[in-house]
């Protein structure tokens, strides 16, 4: 075991409780009486009360004016690009750095991923980066953006609210209103987060949330789509509910559409996990705070803090090696894992997926040298009540 991964797996042993997992759901409240009460009610599918309920309370938390559930944060982000009639023949340019149902859910419209690459403040896109790159990349025919080299047309610019650390939404929105495409936020893992004052996903055109068991607030599996623009949330509504027109016995289906929407008893848990989502906040500062006071004097690594610009949830804690060195990275993760404390690498780079190699993309070096860097460590709120003044 190299010097460092002692280092890490003393701190580990000295602020928590082993076995500590990556991120475990916290059930701490009306979970059981809410999904109960659909059981016994039988509602359980997607016409029960909790489902509305779930979407007024994400609406109140975040100040979205509309939000959307649905199944799950990748069937959001795929009704997000359809409704966006993003398809065959068109580009949206997303992170290098990203979990691959972004990339995922682009090609699920027939379009194609364009990846650029990330900054070392948030881990989020580099929008100054970016510009320098569309200047010499694209041009505009006919009020559209288009790639010269593969002909497509750029829809969109997907970010990526890193690990729960808001983008640079200013940079990001300016460079989109320049070039006259949307400003989607794949807010995945911000629930919580906030930008100069404002929550996530409430900057672009529209954005979505996940609510899988890894999240800071689970329904077990589920996502939501949020946005402020009235026309595309029905629009979003209708083509997530099979595109069905209302009617007292008729199946009429005037579009092609998605059987997307959230069940009730998933919104009944997650109306519970958003009772205690405060707390849950509360809690993954205090062990975040913990972390950079306990990894402030170790050599060799770094504790990864919220920029300057936003507030973090700290959806997943993240330690980043001084220099690149993906043997030393895993060396660590192998030692730490022994020790019963899960950590992991970041998500593999987009581009060296064996399925989107050929996608276009920019100089990704930041997301290289990241991906090479990056460790992510013990996160569950419940952590915070292990710590040596919790």
């Amino acid at each position: 075991m190299t010097s460092l991964s002692k280092n890490i797996v003393t701190v580990f042993q000295d602020l928590l409780k082993a076995p500590a997992s990556l991120h475990e759901p916290c059930f701490v409240g009306n979970e059981w009486a809410y999904v109960k009460d659909c059981i016994d009610t039988g509602w359980v599918s997607t016409a029960g009360s909790y489902v509305g309920r779930f979407e007024e309370m994400l609406q109140d938390f975040t100040n979205a004016k509309h939000v959307i559930a649905t199944s799950s944060g990748t069937a959001a982000l795929h009704a997000v690009f359809a409704g966006l009639e993003i398809g065959a023949g068109d580009e949206v340019i997303i992170p290098a750095l990203t979990f691959v149902a972004t990339a995922n859910a682009v090609t699920y419209t027939g379009a194609t991923p364009h990846f650029a690459d990330v900054e070392t403040t948030s881990l989020g896109l580099d929008a100054s980066k970016l510009r320098a790159y569309l200047e010499v990349t694209t041009e505009q025919r006919d009020g559209q953006l288009i790639n010269i080299k593969t002909g497509r047309r750029i829809t969109a610019i997907a970010c990526m609210h890193t690990f729960g650390h808001a983008s640079d939404l200013d940079a990001l929105t300016a460079l989109c209103d320049d070039y006259g495409i949307d400003l989607i936020e794949d807010a995945a893992e911000s629930l919580g987060s906030y930008y100069k004052g404002r929550h996530t996903g409430n900057h672009g055109r529209v954005s979505t949330l996940s609510f899988n068991g890894n999240k800071t607030v689970t329904t077990g599996g589920g996502g939501a789509i949020m946005t402020n623009d009235d026309a595309l949330a029905q629009k979003l509504r209708h083509i997530t509910t099979t595109a069905k027109q209302a009617h007292k016995w008729e199946f009429i289906h005037d579009e092609i559409g998605y059987n997307y929407r959230l069940p009730n008893m998933n919104a009944a848990l997650g109306c519970a996990q958003l009772e205690a989502l405060p707390s849950f906040l509360k809690q993954k500062r205090q062990l975040a705070e913990a972390y950079a006071s306990a990894f402030a004097d170790i050599e060799g690594v770094n504790f990864f803090t919220e920029p300057a610009w936003g507030q973090s949830n700290y959806w997943l804690n993240l330690l980043m090696l001084e220099a690149a060195d993906s043997t030393l990275r895993d060396q660590v993760l192998e030692a730490t894992n022994d020790a019963k404390f899960m950590t992991r690498a970041a998500w593999r780079p987009m581009h060296q997926l064996k399925m989107f190699m050929d996608c276009p993309r920019m100089d990704l070096s930041v997301t290289e040298d990241v991906y090479a860097r990056l460790i992510n460590i013990p996160s569950s709120p419940q952590l915070a009540a292990h710590l040596p003044n919790g």
